[in-house]
């Protein structure tokens, strides 16, 4: 059927036909008028005709679009005011001018007209204010899409709690693989008869079942000392509300009978691909055995960890066969180098710089050159004196060399070697960590989120003193092709004296046979002693800082620095040393300004805190009884607080990355 449009754009044509037709019959009528009357009379008949149709057409099509347009109103009213979404309209002060009946029915009121949203919806204010476009609010215990007009001053509300119930089920009942890990089962059992091991796996294994049959989780033994695990993502958040309680009680199941068994658990949770899934596990278990163990990590597709327990200090479980392993493997990976570039973290202590001449004197021994890598400008007190005994020895003091001179010297076949660290941000020139492909890692730290990417070998004990007792076991094992320096073993013995603070903390008996070796090499305790001075400046600073000390908790002993001073990081961290010595300290916390900019945090305890844990929920890091955090753009009160909100969550239980 033709439109109007196309039924008047006809007409006007037709209009001129019955011009042209009168004037012809006009014209006829000279000759024959007889003829012109008939067909005078037959146009009129036939323009008569078409007109009468086209007004019945007109006519008929004006009460088509009349009636068209009534049922479209009718529609919009309909969808306004019955349609199951809601409508508001509201003005500058937040008052609403207009609802529809929808979502007055929602919020259970006959009308909020006059009503202001601080009174009867209050979460849409930030909605408002902040111009978001679209956001999922909480609206009497039903979830609404909310979608703002902010020119129109207008709110739409899409009613989507059975979809997000969906979707919270689907999550719930996500598959979670979990591998679990009898951390020292091989240490533990070594000595024991056949009964007595026989008990401790009937102990453990009767734990775990329990743990499993209670939680509703699927276990099943593969090795002696693995198991694998199988639940829900719903399970796994009752199992986080409780902070992975089996951690306890296996630890103290073990302990009565005498034997210290911990557990250590990685979970993969967050993908569908079960192939995904265990890789995920398995790279949580890596990073939760490489913190020191009794804990458990979970890592997620989006790179985030959660960590729970590793609140007990490691023990240490290091063999001699690993070391000698170790040292044999560093060897090869030397031996098949140009050249070796060894490089420590910023702000290198004692035991970086010592773990490095030690690793400098393995590429020796190994006939390779080896250079440390050190930003002079960016040295404490205690290096600075050690440096300034290096430079009486021309030859070792040729083997440091700064970030850009290493960077020059790199080639494909050079080896890099980073100690006392592992995160690349650390580390003094993290543009060799991208020009040279083969790196190894030797640390002492509980191993963190954030690694040094595919390194040919890692070795990382957190049950080590330091990083300088790893680097001597090495040594051990190397060819005896050069001898072992004074200085060279003074520096090594440094760092170890530095990190354990005189042999009183973290100090295992690995740690004195490492010294003891050092000791026959030559190492110099007095000279030790020497680097390890302090002017009596800095001492009276020191007091100063600790002079303002607080107790936020029981034992927790925190210190504050004048917000409008700056202090070195050394005295900052003997602060907190020192603090620890007092009666009734069990942590300590020194708080102070490091540039206009940071504020370091310096964290110390005797074992029965995880001051570790705590500077890590502050972005910072360390061992479980000696850690630090900066942080930026922050007031000293403001970082105070943080760190009093960090310690609650600590005392809490668990810790998120």
């Amino acid at each position: 059927m033709p439109s109007y449009r196309e039924k008047k754009s006809i007409r006007y044509p037709l209009y001129g036909l019955m011009g042209v037709t009168v004037v012809h019959l006009g014209v006829l009528a000279f000759y024959n008028l007889l003829f012109s009357l008939a067909g005078f009379l037959l146009a009129s008949l036939s323009f008569y005709l078409v007109f009468w149709l086209d007004q019945k057409q007109r006519k008929k099509t004006e009460e088509y679009i009349t009636r068209l347009s009534y049922r479209v109103k009718r529609v919009g009213e309909e969808a306004l005011m019955e349609m199951p979404i809601g409508i508001m309209l509201i003005n500058d002060d937040y008052i609403i001018e207009w609802t529809n009946p929808f979502l007055a029915s929602c919020f259970q009121e006959d009308t909020l007209v006059g009503r202001s949203l601080y009174d009867v919806a209050d979460s849409l204010i930030p909605l408002i204010k902040q111009e978001v476009e679209t956001e999922i609010i909480t609206l009497h215990e039903r979830k609404f899409r909310v979608i703002h007009k902010k020119k129109e001053r207008l709110l739409y509300f899409f009613d989507v709690t059975e979809q997000t119930e969906i979707e919270k089920m689907y999550q719930n009942e996500r598959t979670v693989i979990a591998i679990i890990f009898l951390d020292n089962y091989d240490e533990m059992t070594q000595g024991m008869d056949d009964q007595t091991r026989s008990n401790l796996n009937s102990l453990v294994t009767s734990l775990l079942n329990k743990w499993a049959n209670d939680n509703g989780v699927f276990l099943k033994r593969v090795s002696s000392e693995r198991f694998i695990a199988v639940f829900n993502e719903h399970i796994l958040h009752s199992l986080e509300k409780e902070k992975f309680s089996i951690l306890d009680e296996v630890r103290e199941a073990t302990t009565k009978q005498n034997v210290s068994l911990t557990l250590s658990i990685g979970i993969g949770t967050g993908v569908s691909s079960l192939p995904e899934l265990g890789s995920l596990a398995q790279s949580s278990l890596d990073l939760a055995l490489g913190r020191g163990g009794d804990q458990v990590a979970i890592k997620q597709t989006n790179g985030k960890v959660k960590f729970y327990g590793g609140k007990t200090n490691p023990v240490e479980k290091r063999t001699r066969v690993r070391a000698r392993v170790i040292s044999h493997a560093l060897k090869e990976l030397i031996t098949e180098s140009d050249k070796v570039i060894i490089m420590g973290h910023k702000n290198p202590d004692m035991d970086a710089i010592g773990s490095a001449i030690g690793i400098q004197k393995v590429a020796q021994m190994n006939e390779r050159e080896g250079y440390i890598v050190i930003n002079f400008q960016e040295i404490d007190t205690g290096v600075k004196r050690l440096m300034k005994e290096i430079e009486q020895n021309e030859d070792l003091l040729s083997r440091f060399i700064s970030p850009e001179e290493a960077l020059e010297i790199a080639t494909d076949d050079t080896l890099l070697v980073i100690v006392d660290t592992h995160k690349p941000s650390l580390v003094v020139e993290e543009k060799l960590l991208n020009k040279i492909e083969n790196v190894v890692v030797i640390d002492h730290h509980r191993r963190g989120e954030d690694f040094v990417k595919n390194p040919l070998l890692v070795y990382m004990e957190p049950y080590a003193s330091s990083t300088s007792e790893l680097v001597t076991e090495l040594l051990e094992y190397q060819p005896k092709r050069g001898k072992i320096q004074m200085l060279e073993a003074t520096a090594l013995l440094a760092g170890i004296i530095v990190d354990t603070k005189s042999f009183t903390l973290r100090t295992g008996s690995r740690t004195f046979d490492a010294a003891s070796y050092l000791r026959g090499k030559g190492a110099d305790t007095v000279l030790v002693q020497k680097f390890l001075k302090e002017d009596v400046d800095t001492y009276i600073r020191r007091a100063k800082l600790i002079e303002t000390v607080h107790f936020y908790r029981d034992g927790l002993a925190i210190v504050k620095g004048k917000e409008d001073e700056i202090y070195d990081q050394v005295v900052i961290a003997q602060a907190a040393d020192t603090l620890l010595t007092m009666d009734g300290v069990l942590a300590s916390f020194v708080i102070a300004r490091r540039s206009e900019n940071t504020v370091s945090i310096s964290a110390r305890s005797l074992g029965d805190v995880n001051v570790q844990m705590i500077m890590e929920n502050l972005d910072g890091g360390g061992h479980l009884t000696n850690a630090a955090a900066q942080l930026t753009d922050v007031t000293v009160a403001e970082a105070e607080e943080q760190l009093k909100s960090v310690i609650e969550e600590y005392v809490e239980g668990g810790k998120k990355e």
